[in-house]
C-alpha cells in the first residue's frame, strides 16, 4: 500500500532525510521511533505530500505521488503534528468542510460525519469553536478529519498526544479495529504505544533507518530479554554476594545484578531461557520469594542503545 525508495531532504546544507526507505503493507501497523530531530515528522510529510523530497520516490496504493499528487492524496488520511485546524470553526462545520474537500456530498457526507463523531466521541463538543477545546479534543477532531473519507493509508503524527488515559485507550482500540484494511504509520514517543497496536517497529537516528522488526524481535535485542526478576521477601534476607556466587554458576547465567532490597535480576548469556535452572535453585536454597518474572525485554533500553550507544550519531 505504501512504498518509500531513497527518501532524502535537505534544507540547505542540513540533510534531515538521509536515503529513507520502506513498504507497509495492508494490515500492517508501523510504529515510527526516533528521538526528536530524527526526521520522522519531515518523512511523514514527504509521504503525505505536505513537503516535497529532495531525492526519492514515495507511491501510495501503486499510485507514484510525487507524479500525480491528488490521485495519491486521496488513498490518505493524515493526522499532522499538532493537529492543526480553523480556530474559529466549530467541529461539525470544520468536518462539513474537510468532507466537501474530499467530495463527498449528500447523505455520504451526512453518514460519514456521523460515523466518525460516534467513533471519535465528539458529539458534546461538536457546535462549540475549535479554539475553545481541550488539547485532547482538538487531538480528536484533527483525528476525525483523517478518517472521514475512509482512506485505504492512515499516516499518524502522534495520535495520542494529549489525550487523557481513557481517551488513549480508546483511540488505540480503535487503530486495532482499523488495521486489517489499511496501511497504518503511527509516529509516536511513547514506547508501550507500541507494543500495543503496532505489528512492525522502524527506528531512526540523524535521518536514516537504524533497526527495523516486530516489537517483539527488538525487545529481543534487549540486554533484559529473557532476564529473571526475582524479589525476596522475608525478614531475613540472604547475603547478595552468596546469592550472586550461587546463581552465577547456574549455566547460562551471563551476571547478576542487585537493585536493593532483596530484588536482583539474572541476565542470560545471549538471550537464552534460564527461569526454570533459577526456579529450581531457588527451592534448594529456600528462598522465600515475593515475585518472579521473566522479563521479554525492554523497548526503552534498546531504543537509547541504538539512537545513542548504537550509532553515536545523536549523542553527537
Amino acid at each position: 500500500m505504501l512504498e518509500v525508495s531513497g527518501l532524502v531532504r535537505r534544507f540547505g546544507a542540513f540533510t534531515a532525510v538521509d536515503g529513507i526507505g520502506f513498504e507497509v503493507k495492508r494490515g500492517e501497523v508501523l510504529g515510527f521511533l526516533g528521538p526528536n530531530g530524527a526526521g520522522k515528522s519531515t518523512t511523514m510529510k514527504m509521504i503525505t505530500g505536505f513537503l516535497g523530497p529532495t531525492e526519492g520516490a514515495v507511491r501510495i496504493a501503486g499510485i507514484d505521488a510525487i507524479a500525480d499528487p491528488i490521485a495519491a492524496k486521496k488513498k490518505i488520511g493524515y493526522l499532522p503534528e499538532g493537529a492543526p485546524a480553523y480556530p474559529d470553526m466549530t467541529p461539525a462545520g470544520y468536518l462539513d468542510f474537510i468532507a466537501e474537500v474530499r467530495g463527498l456530498s449528500g447523505a455520504d457526507r451526512r453518514r460519514r460525519i456521523a460515523e466518525v463523531v460516534e467513533r471519535i466521541e465528539l458529539q458534546r463538543v461538536m457546535h462549540q469553536p475549535i479554539e475553545t477545546l481541550s488539547k485532547g479534543f482538538k487531538r480528536r477532531v484533527g483525528l476525525a478529519q483523517a478518517l472521514l473519507h475512509d482512506p485505504e493509508v492512515l499516516i499518524l503524527d502522534e495520535p495520542t498526544d494529549g489525550l487523557d488515559p481513557n481517551q488513549k485507550h480508546q483511540v488505540r482500540n480503535l487503530i486495532r479495529e482499523l488495521s486489517p484494511e489499511k496501511a497504518i504509520i503511527i509516529s509516536t514517543h511513547i514506547l508501550e504505544e507500541v507494543a500495543a497496536v503496532c505489528s512492525r517497529a522502524m527506528i531512526i537516528a540523524h535521518g536514516r533507518v537504524v533497526a527495523d522488526g516486530t516489537p517483539d524481535e527488538l525487545m529481543a535485542r534487549s540486554r533484559y530479554h529473557n532476564a529473571v526478576v526475582v524479589q525476596l521477601s522475608g525478614e531475613t534476607l540472604p547475603d547478595f554476594e552468596t546469592i550472586r556466587d550461587d546463581v552465577s554458576k547456574v549455566p547460562g547465567v551471563a551476571r547478576v545484578e542487585t537493585e536493593g532490597d532483596g530484588r536482583f535480576i539474572v541476565f542470560p548469556e545471549e538471550g537464552r531461557a534460564i527461569a526454570d535452572q533459577v526456579a529450581q535453585l531457588a527451592r534448594a536454597r529456600g528462598w522465600e520469594l515475593s515475585s518472579f518474572h521473566v522479563d521479554q525485554g525492554r523497548l526503552d533500553e534498546v531504543f537509547r542503545t541504538i539512537t545513542i550507544g548504537g550509532t553515536g550519531e545523536q549523542a553527537a
